[in-house]
């Protein structure tokens, strides 16, 4: 991957278009209007958890008082993942219906707000990545099991990790991406509309993403996990081009 030296961020005034609207958790209908059920792959990813869900099966998935709640439940007598990884969990992912790409001289505000869990072997993530091949991806928020969480615009980009308190509290997460040329962007992120960090990737102009919601548990965020549910939840959400 081609890294960026850290320039100062220009930018251009654009209409936005809403590609996902903050309605989107209001009723099932309007979750299925916008999101997949599960990974765009399957159900199984870098971790013990298995997601299960789809439109007449809401146990790890559902919609309540505009929110969209994942749920990770313990199980056992599953088979194990095809690289061999035992599965400990049932739980939820959605993935968006759509495809998202940056282009040259524009880009996306994407917001929410999260009550994640910060608890050993408890993995939510709200993140972007490529629908054809890795890189690109992009690590909106991340919580592996501390008392922070991250972002990351790749695993060949450092990551930056910020102190994240009170995670019984909802918490608001804001990214802009923005085409710094014809080939690579920047990304601004915000906590509760503090700014945090700037991340850059290159050659990302131009490849489609995928948005996905998903509560993973084990693998990157430690084990073991707990032995009782684990929820995750997450409201007003909105995707806007600029």
């Amino acid at each position: 991957m081609k890294y960026l030296q850290l320039l100062p961020l220009l930018t251009t005034a654009h209409a936005a278009t809403t590609l996902i609207p903050t309605t989107c958790f209001s009723s099932y209908s309007s979750l299925e209007e916008y999101f997949s059920y599960l990974y765009p792959w399957g159900s199984d990813h870098n971790g013990s958890a298995r997601m299960v869900g789809n439109s007449t099966d809401h146990d790890y998935i559902s919609v309540e008082s505009d929110t969209l709640t994942l749920v990770a439940k313990p199980v056992t007598g599953q088979p194990d993942t095809s690289g061999g990884q035992e599965i400990n969990y049932l739980s939820g992912a959605v993935h968006s219906k759509n495809t998202f790409t940056v282009e040259a001289d524009s880009g996306f505000d994407i917001e929410a707000e999260f009550q994640a869990t910060t608890d050993q072997g408890t993995w939510p993530a709200f993140w972007l990545n490529s629908a054809e091949s890795w890189p690109p991806e992009i690590d909106i928020a991340e919580w592996k099991g501390l008392s922070s969480f991250l972002y990351m615009t790749s695993s060949e980009v450092e990551n930056h990790e910020t102190d994240y308190s009170s995670p019984e509290s909802f918490h608001k997460v804001k990214a802009q991406i923005r085409a710094e040329n014809d080939a690579d962007i920047w990304v601004k992120y915000f906590l509760d509309d503090v700014e945090v960090t700037t991340q850059y990737g290159g050659d990302y102009v131009g490849k489609p993403l995928y948005l996905i919601i998903n509560l993973q548990m084990e693998g990157s965020s430690g084990s073991p996990g707990p032995d009782t549910d684990t929820y995750y939840k997450v409201r007003n959400l909105s995707f806007e081009q600029i």
